[in-house]
């Protein structure tokens, strides 16, 4: 799969089966799209396509509503489309430039100029241009003089999209992370680089690896212990992750997500971990001390054991 964060200097795409929108998750809605996508793509000998977005529009256009977090990454996400058999995905950097364009600009300078598209796939809602002025009829005005074809995603399938990105959302911040796996179609993960820490879990006879997001806006799920699965190096590890802010240490009450890998013990400083959610096991708390937590690291690790085992 190739991906392209500039629109400058796109190569041509034959017979390019096209579909837009943010695609966040890549939940099991949208792998519905997704094949439809890249049944038409074969049938048409052609290529699959993605155009999606960074930032999210709701950060540009919505700015009053911060709490709307990301359930991944724009690096996560073409990751997962990827595995899901796409092409080309396209990373249209969400500028004015962009969205205050004209309807007609976006449909004869951004799609037929840059993609020629073969088949366009869009939601019944689909809005685009400047005020959001351009709808689905003026791109039926394009496919009734035969410049491509427009398959639309019919309004249950798109209110079926959006029921479950909020019921992902809001499974996470339940810590409810087997819900968000089964309407994911795939474990919700984070990715990140490990960073220098306090060592604090080593002298405790579990050495974790502090994860530093590179997106401010990734959703976190609620604070806790997960049994997770680890990638590093395209190697998979078990391990239990911490979310919190580690109330038994009077001195460190900073949020810090952090993982200890299993049976592992190389030096990972500056690397990139991929972790892969699979059961909230208990949530956070405070101990009385160090001894206490060291006992209980010993439990969760048996709990985790018995999860992913």
């Amino acid at each position: 799969m190739k991906v392209f964060k500039k629109l400058e200097n796109l190569p041509p795409i034959p017979n390019a089966i096209l579909t837009i929108g943010s695609f966040d998750g890549v939940h099991k809605g949208h792998q519905k799209i997704l094949s439809q996508v890249s049944d038409l793509a074969r049938s048409e000998k052609g290529e699959s396509v993605v155009v999606t977005f960074h930032p999210h529009p709701r950060h540009v256009l919505s700015p009053d509503t911060p709490n709307f977090k990301l359930i991944t990454t724009v690096e996560e996400k073409a990751a997962l489309l990827a595995n899901y058999g796409i092409d080309n995905v396209i990373v249209v950097p969400f500028a004015p430039s962009f969205y205050q364009q004209s309807p007609r600009a976006y449909i004869e300078d951004f799609l037929i100029d840059r993609f020629n598209p073969r088949w366009v796939v869009i939601g019944y809602d689909h809005r685009f241009g400047n005020q959001r002025k351009g709808s689905i009829e003026d791109l039926r005005k394009y496919e009734a003089k035969g410049i491509f074809k427009l398959l639309e995603i019919e309004r249950q399938e798109v209110e079926d999209i959006a029921v479950s990105s909020t019921k992902i959302r809001n499974a996470l911040l339940k810590g409810a992370v087997e819900k968000a796996a089964q309407l994911l179609g795939h474990p919700f993960s984070l990715s990140g680089k490990v960073t220098h820490g306090q060592r604090i879990g080593h002298t405790l006879g579990y050495p974790t690896a502090n994860i530093e997001l590179a997106e401010p806006n990734k959703l976190i799920p609620v604070y806790g212990i997960y049994a997770v699965n680890i990638c590093h190096h395209h190697q998979m590890y078990q391990g239990m992750l911490y979310i919190g802010d580690r109330p038994t240490l009077a001195n460190h009450h900073n949020k810090t997500i952090e993982v200890n890998i299993f049976n592992f013990d190389q030096q990972i400083y500056g690397d990139q971990l991929r972790i892969d959610f699979v059961k909230f096991l208990r949530a956070d708390q405070r101990f009385e001390g160090l001894d206490a937590l060291k006992v209980q690291l010993g439990k969760d690790k048996v709990a985790a054991l018995e999860v992913l085992n």
